[in-house]
């Protein structure tokens, strides 16, 4: 089975509501007669079933985390071995990296190779046009035995030096064993045509953070949880919002002749505060009744710095928007943004007979 946060789409750290929820929407979406064209609709359907039975019961889902993580661990602690390995030389010529060899069989290679020549050089070209001479048979019969007696002292020589001087047995075979990553990452680069020797950086390791609009305000250090479950102190710099990525330098796994990965956090923010964001801007919700609709009115809205007073023009329907200025989050140089007043209009909680006369005198066309 796939991995079951993937297959529900949900963070390895997600409350059981979150993943309940998240098993309802996928239920829905994938379920057979919803797609009644789809012959993998069952198949997915179950998937995301069995996904869900392992995630909400505590001791399946700590059991699959605990062997993801030992997974995890062990291809690290592989990757690591494979790279303290050292190199072992085959024959006896000069170092070539996986860069030469690439480019060899790619047929850009100039240096001119030792061995070639001395095979070649050894290599006598006299019996060959003694063998097959055009003449007639007398000539023919004559020359057969002077060949015989040339190439007899020669070839046995010349077998010994061929095979002496051939250290592998093919030409493609790297001076010096390099690793399989190294010689993948040689061939990508040959083909995208950035051929360069520069050391590689291990992968990145990518999570989330949520955090509340106040942490943004007061740039406090939120608490990422990396893949493996270890937590990481994320300070939250100004001009930060929900969907900014922090990226922290060389925190990531370290291998040895590897450049140390980073650590990605995207910031998710919640929205489910007085006070949503908007980018740097914040927004909020005044609800107002038709009385200080029609009339207008002054009254306060709640900022992250406490309560402001709003002034609500006359005649304002819930289409009204009032910016407060300086009321939002900072940006990179410390200048706030706006705050969103969005008006809600509200009827009063018991019905009042004189606004029920007035709308049905309006509908029937009668005017007091």
């Amino acid at each position: 089975m796939r991995d079951p946060y993937s297959i529900l789409g949900v963070r390895r750290n997600a409350a059981p509501d979150e993943i309940k929820a998240a098993w309802r929407a996928v239920a829905k979406a994938v379920h057979p007669d919803q797609n009644r064209d789809d012959p993998l609709a069952t198949a997915r359907f179950a998937e995301a079933g069995r996904a869900y039975e392992v995630l909400k019961n505590p001791k399946l889902r700590s059991r699959y985390d605990d062997a993801r993580r030992e997974a995890e661990l062990r291809r690290m602690e592989e990757m690591h071995r494979k790279t303290r390995e050292p190199e072992q030389p085959i024959g006896d010529v000069d170092p070539e990296t996986a860069e030469e060899m690439v480019s060899r069989i790619f047929g850009s290679e100039t240096k001119p190779r030792k061995a070639e020549p001395a095979a070649t050089s050894t290599t006598p070209p006299r019996p060959k046009p003694t063998v097959k001479p055009e003449v007639k048979s007398e000539p023919k019969a004559e020359a057969k035995p002077e060949t015989a007696a040339d190439a007899r002292p020669e070839p046995a020589p010349e077998a010994k030096t061929d095979t002496t001087e051939r250290p592998i047995p093919f030409a493609i075979f790297p001076r010096s064993a390099a690793p399989a990553a190294e010689l993948v990452s040689a061939i990508v680069r040959r083909i995208r045509g950035t051929a360069s020797k520069a050391i590689e950086k291990v992968p990145d390791i990518a999570c989330e953070v949520t955090v509340s609009v106040e942490d943004l305000f007061n740039r406090a250090k939120a608490t990422a949880t990396l893949p493996d479950g270890q937590t990481l102190k994320v300070a939250l710099p100004a001009g930060t919002t929900d969907g900014s990525i922090i990226r922290m330098k060389e925190l990531g796994y370290r291998l040895n002749g590897m450049l140390r990965g980073d650590i990605v956090v995207t910031v998710r923010v919640r929205q489910d505060s007085t006070l949503r964001t908007d980018g740097l801007d914040l927004r909020t919700t005044l609800s107002i009744d038709i009385q200080n609709a029609v009339l207008g009115c002054e009254t306060k809205v709640m900022t992250l710095t406490g309560p402001v007073d709003v002034a609500v023009p006359a005649w304002s329907g819930s289409d009204k928007i009032i910016r407060l200025a300086g009321h939002g989050l900072a940006d990179a140089d410390g200048r706030r943004a706006d705050l969103l007043v969005e008006l809600r209009l509200m009827l009063w909680e018991t019905p009042d007979e004189r606004i029920t006369d007035l709308m049905r005198s309006r509908q029937q066309g009668l005017f007091l």
